[in-house]
């Protein structure tokens, strides 16, 4: 009777203290806790950037993942409501952006996520992208598909000034078929804004496929300015052309891959006024005309010409002139240009590439920057390494 009792006893007091005792044969006992039940866990969610954000560099990836769970479905969309394209991964525990965001702009995500526990999580909240004071733009200066000449650099010209210059500089990269050194150089704001140029350190292989890539879009310039779109181009380097235009023998030879092929009798700038001296040193050439009109008011004379090939910014071409063939190959009566005959204008005209080197030899005056444009070459390799923003 007393055992029944004190049995009856121990049973309320394993209730009471949570514990369970297990007979054994020989009549003792193993006693162990009772263990609650673990409950699954909800989903938790983080956001990137997080929630509310401001001033946002809409270069950013935009990303929500999720923890003890996957997601269901996930959207980002802009004011207007169009969604921003993006992906989840294999798991479908994150979600991210795949395009640039724009400027000045509130995102607003929306979806839903289910954790582990079967309850589903809102996505939910937004974030908005800087706003800057202005957006510069870049150009560069050869366009798709073309051919140029090997002295031709790579420019790009914004349409302001550039501050931060070497944040713009990382941006910038050339690629090329072959192997060229070459390097960016910052050269005096002109043409409305800041402008730099990509120069091989010798002239550019024939053949050579570039491809220029600026990643401008989201780039800080500086002074509240930011980046308005990334630019690219893809061009070929040509044949070899390269002028030798000497003015104290009076000719202009033009070699072609090495081998000449013209060799003309000219006019330079008058020797003894060296404002019209031809400026001795590499010119580029820039463009060509036809017809082309000339007009000087400190030397009075209001011309049109025919053949004109643009070699300088300082009022430099090579062009016909009919009024100077007596002293072509003899004397240098020019203004500054490099006079020919009406047939050799021609025919150097009907050759003539963007970025053809002319080498000017043989006057008193050197080209240097006060001449405008491009003055690239007049620079020695080291001279033109240190005009980079990441080598001062």
């Amino acid at each position: 009777m007393l055992r029944r009792i004190l049995l009856a006893l121990a049973i309320v007091l394993c209730g009471v203290l949570g514990v369970a005792t297990i007979a054994t044969a020989d009549g003792s006992g193993v006693t162990t806790p009772t263990v609650p039940p673990v409950l699954a866990p909800p989903a938790a969610l983080a956001y990137a950037p997080v929630a509310a954000a401001t001033g946002i560099d809409p270069r950013e990836q935009a990303t929500v993942s999720v923890t003890d769970g996957t997601l269901d479905a996930v959207t980002l969309t802009g004011p207007d409501g169009a969604e921003v394209a993006g992906e989840p991964d294999a798991e479908r525990t994150s979600w991210s952006s795949t395009e640039e965001l724009q400027y000045d702009t509130t995102y607003t995500w929306s979806g839903s996520a289910t954790g582990e526990d079967g309850a589903p999580v809102p996505v939910q909240g937004s974030f908005t992208t800087i706003s800057p004071e202005s957006i510069a733009r870049g150009i560069v200066n050869i366009g798709d598909g073309r051919t140029v000449g090997v002295a031709a650099p790579i420019r790009i010209q914004f349409d302001e000034h550039v501050e931060d210059r070497a944040a713009v500089e990382r941006a910038l990269s050339v690629e090329t078929s072959v192997p060229v050194e070459g390097a960016w150089g910052w050269l005096p704001d002109e043409g409305g804004g800041s402008r730099v140029d990509w120069r091989p350190r010798e002239y550019w292989p024939t053949g050579t496929q570039v491809t220029v890539t600026a990643d401008l879009f989201g780039v800080p310039y500086g002074g509240g300015a930011y980046g308005a779109a990334d630019v690219t181009s893809t061009f070929e380097i040509g044949r070899s052309q390269i002028v030798k235009a000497d003015a104290a023998s009076h000719r202009v030879t033009v070699i072609r891959d090495g081998q000449e092929v013209f060799d003309f009798p000219a006019s330079f700038g008058l020797d003894s006024d060296p404002r019209r001296n031809t400026r001795t040193g590499v010119h580029v050439v820039t463009e060509k005309f036809a017809d082309r009109r000339m007009v000087s008011e400190t030397f009075d004379y209001d011309v049109m010409m025919k053949w004109a090939v643009r070699i300088s910014n300082n009022g430099e071409f090579l062009h016909a002139q009919p009024a100077t063939v007596s002293a072509q190959g003899s004397s240098n009566v020019s203004h500054g240009c490099i006079n020919l005959s009406p047939e050799d204008a021609k025919a150097y005209y009907d050759t003539a590439l963007y970025g053809d080197p002319v080498e000017v030899t043989g006057t008193g005056v050197d080209l240097s920057p006060r001449d405008g444009d491009i003055w690239d070459w007049t620079l020695s390799w080291e001279d033109w390494k240190g005009l980079s923003a990441l080598n001062s």
